[in-house]
């Protein structure tokens, strides 16, 4: 299974239910970024929030291999204003020892702040997401250490929010963000949005670039499977997951309508 450019194509993919897990594909070199990135979008991003590129030294030579690769003549917000994705790029201090965030050029952050994370290793980048400690900082170290240069690898998230805005940072409660949508207005009140990430190694610099893709599309728009997937997470997500995600103050919402579309589908 590959991975699509939208979030009808990415849906399938993402995880729903279970578990956390990578859910690692491999991917084709033409397949790493999107082939019609919207670079007025880009641009717009990254003039309104100038603090959205971050780069630290010991990024720099990663910097550089990754602007060669892409073409561009300048540093990573150049890089980052050239394609669709946001862009990390992940340092090793030591073969075996954990990536850490070097630099990263994030103008479409999905509720998460650049500056925060900075310096950080990988597992606590993640410290917000619930049992990524337990379950998965261990393999995506073992992982990333192991990631040889001819291979790229994606995944992707998937999201319901109540807002279509490519730059998702709420600043206002749960409650109140989710407190006009009903059943009845879900289609055009909530939206799903899915991160399409990929890892690549440069083979230079031994750098990760860590690629992140932001799709997004109001329920509304989507097939009754797809509808359907993204429902399934109010059920499927475990150990605390759908409430990080803001879940119980959509889930009423998003299931009647889920239900609606399926006696629509049936009738």
């Amino acid at each position: 299974m590959s991975l699509g450019f939208s979030v009808e194509d990415l849906l399938p993919s993402a995880r729903v239910s279970g578990p956390l897990r990578m859910g690692l594909v491999k991917l084709a070199e033409n397949a790493w970024l999107d082939p019609q990135p919207d670079l007025a979008a880009r641009k717009a991003g990254f003039d309104a929030h100038p603090e959205s590129v971050m780069v630290l030294p010991e990024a720099e030579a990663g910097i550089s291999e990754l602007a060669e690769l892409l073409g561009v003549d300048g540093g990573l917000e150049a890089c980052a204003r050239s394609v669709w994705e946001d862009l990390c790029v992940m340092v090793q201090d030591a073969p075996g020892e954990p990536f850490r965030l070097g630099a990263g050029a994030v103008a479409f952050p999905t509720d998460w702040r650049l500056s925060e994370k900075m310096g950080k290793p990988v597992h606590q980048v993640h410290e917000p997401i619930h049992g990524y400690a337990d379950k998965l900082a261990s393999p995506v170290d073992k992982f990333m250490d192991g990631l040889q240069s001819f291979n790229i690898f994606g995944r992707t998230n998937a999201f319901v929010v109540a807002s279509d805005d490519m730059r998702y940072m709420p600043e206002v409660s749960p409650a109140e963000r989710f407190a006009h949508v009903t059943a009845e207005n879900a289609g055009e009140t909530l939206f799903a949005r899915c991160e399409r990430e990929a890892l690549r190694r440069l083979p230079k610099s031994r750098a990760i670039v860590f690629t992140i893709g932001i799709y997004r599309t109001p329920l509304g728009m989507l097939s009754d499977e797809g509808v359907a997937r993204i429902a399934q997470s109010v059920e499927g997500f475990m150990d605390g997951e759908l409430e990080r995600r803001a879940g119980p103050h959509y889930a009423p919402a998003l299931l009647g309508y889920a239900a609606g579309r399926a006696r629509a589908q049936a009738a």
